[in-house]
């Protein structure tokens, strides 16, 4: 590629290589670094993802800089002497933890000669002196214009022309428009699953985690039901280790409104592209906004209609992909009326990608590029 010009060298910092959309963004950056001819590190302590990491060309500290512990501290010493001895270029922290033992490192080095520092806002954090670390970067991106408002709001004295807009983006080649899951997953899905052939099936992707919305979509296919509409559930993700007693009380609750046969609950699963293409409509219903809103942009770019509270980065998806799918939050009457509508003539979702990927992937190696040039 001619535009590797200068060969960098990138170290991106996290917590683990677990799935989750900053493991995702990391990987993604990592190897379009690689497939450009740059260096490629990723600082983190292992996970599923490890392998994929290596396969695709990147390099891998497995350093734990995410847990919570005062030992976590003891990480800043090597990670400053890695820093200077591997002339890293960039330096690039994604998560809170990470940050803190980054930018300690970073601060105490030779300011000719150190690496550029660049922090990524993932998330909508709760405002304290321990989410400020987010906003030291010499360059901040924020994954959406929600992210970059909350950090004008919270963070009033970091200068707007340090934040940079990079929205997330999905690969048109992994969640192609108008998918056709397999013959042979096919089968197996309905062997699995036979109450859901021939009926609409609603899916609410997300781990049991209290905010993701699990009570209002178990009270609206309830509603739907009440109506006599044949409709079924299908709430996608795995329960978190502390969860387990949230976990426990939603299915109690399906039970208690008589719907055990309706909503099924199938764990965490890796075939999403292929769980989105079977369902008729994808929700997105969590209490408070999210900071982007990575699988409303993937149910979108397979053309299957999303309907999401109207707040945070998925409103933003969703006024330029899918607006028909936009609800004041928490309003169920509106909700259930709008599904309704829905079910009998959705609009078509556009095919034109409005997030795509190699977008993100660009801009970013831009700004890797411009503040490896720009004078200290």
């Amino acid at each position: 590629d001619s535009r590797a010009m200068v060969s960098l060298n990138v170290a991106q910092l996290l917590p683990a290589l677990n799935g989750g959309g900053v493991e995702r963004g990391t990987l993604e950056v990592a190897r379009e670094l690689v497939r450009r001819g740059h260096r490629s590190v990723v600082i983190a302590a292992g996970g599923r993802l490890a392998p994929k990491l290596f396969s695709e060309g990147s390099e891998h500290l497995a350093w734990p800089l995410g847990i919570k512990s005062p030992l976590t501290l003891h990480w800043i010493w090597p990670l400053r002497r890695w820093l200077t001895e591997q002339h890293i270029d960039i330096l690039h922290a994604r998560s809170r933890l990470p940050a803190w033992i980054g930018w300690l490192a970073w601060r105490g080095m030779d300011p000719a000669t150190r690496p550029r520092f660049v922090t990524t806002v993932h998330g909508l954090y709760s405002v304290s002196c321990y989410s400020a670390i987010m906003t030291r970067g010499e360059q901040v991106i924020a994954v959406s214009k929600t992210a970059r408002e909350h950090l004008q709001r919270h963070y009033p004295e970091l200068p707007t022309d340090r934040i940079q807009v990079i929205p997330r983006g999905v690969d048109p080649v992994e969640f192609p428009y108008a998918y056709q899951p397999s013959p042979e997953w096919l089968a197996e899905w309905h062997r699995h699953h036979p109450q859901l052939q021939g009926v609409p099936v609603l899916t609410l992707p997300g781990r049991l985690s209290r905010l993701k919305g699990h009570e209002d979509f178990i009270e609206l296919i309830a509603r739907l039901r009440a109506q006599g509409l044949p409709v079924r559930g299908l709430i996608v993700g795995g329960v978190e280790p502390r969860r387990q007693r949230y976990a426990d009380s939603l299915r109690s609750k399906v039970r208690a409104q008589g719907l055990d046969d309706i909503i099924l609950f199938t764990g965490h699963r890796s075939d999403m592209r292929e769980i989105f293409a079977i369902s008729t409509l994808v929700f997105s219903l969590s209490a408070q906004p999210e900071s982007f809103g990575r699988t409303v942009l993937e149910a979108l770019s397979l053309g299957t209609p999303v309907v999401g509270y109207d707040h945070g980065g998925v409103a933003e998806i969703l006024a330029q992909m899918y607006p028909a799918g936009r609800i004041p939050t928490g309003d169920l009457k509106l909700l259930a009326a709008r599904v309704i509508e829905l079910l009998n003539a959705a609009p078509r979702v556009s095919p034109e990608p409005r997030f795509p990927l190699q977008r993100m992937l660009d801009e970013t190696l831009t700004l890797y590029e411009m503040m490896h040039q720009a004078p200290r």
